[in-house]
């Protein structure tokens, strides 16, 4: 059998400014154990604003860069998104976080009526046309997802939360509802979802969500 490879993109390294770890971690995790290899990516632009998490507070005057934050997860090997080519990987997968709603998209400052990144836009535009399941964890199925396929009546999950279900429908996607250990397959496009974090509550459930969602990618590249 053919080993899968998978792109990864982050927004980041922190949950309220960039990606969640574990959420980060978890999906490599999935990936290897599916047998699968990964590579990160992540757009080379400044993040929104700088948080500094031991207070949940904006941390003024401070500035970073998204690309260069994800290298902490991708342990230095990444690359930038502007280079991305759907020829070379089989899906493309994005792991949650605040910075998905704030470096990848402006969403947690204007909701469904915002903008995507462009490398970010081009990305899920060119693995969809290329025929590759793309996965969605956490806040992305809103962020990025809805945001970029919604028109095309994709299905989507965040997992209950009404509020954000609803910025889901206004891009013009269908949400569902979903458990933390599940996922949600639209197989017509090939887009699987998680809720992870949007419910948590720990590091076990969440992985079953992902790992749900990484072993469902796999078989809809066969």
């Amino acid at each position: 059998m053919t080993q899968r490879r998978m792109a990864v993109v982050l927004s980041g390294c922190g949950v309220y400014d960039g990606t969640e770890i574990h959420e980060a971690v978890l999906t490599l995790l999935a990936i290897e154990e599916a047998g699968a290899t990964w590579h990160c990516f992540a757009p080379d632009v400044d993040q929104m604003h700088v948080i500094d998490h031991s207070r949940s507070a904006v941390a003024g005057g401070e500035s970073r860069n998204v690309l260069v934050e994800s290298a902490r997860i991708a342990r230095g090997d990444i690359h930038d998104l502007a280079g991305y080519d759907p020829a070379d990987y089989d899906a493309l997968v994005f792991p949650g976080g605040f910075g998905a709603a704030k470096n990848l998209s402006d969403f947690a400052v204007n909701g469904p009526a915002g903008t995507v990144n462009p490398d970010v836009a081009a990305a899920v535009a060119a693995t969809q046309s290329a025929g590759k399941p793309l996965g969605f964890i956490c806040i992305t199925p809103a962020s990025v997802g809805a945001m970029t396929l919604g028109s095309r009546g994709v299905t989507l999950t965040i997992g209950t939360d009404a509020g954000t279900a609803e910025a889901v429908e206004a891009c013009g996607a269908t949400h569902i509802d979903c458990p933390v250990e599940e996922a949600v397959i639209d197989r017509k496009h090939k887009v699987v979802s998680t809720p992870a974090y949007m419910l948590g509550p720990g590091v076990a459930d969440v992985r079953k969500g992902i790992k749900e969602l990484v072993d469902e990618i796999i078989s809809l590249c066969e």
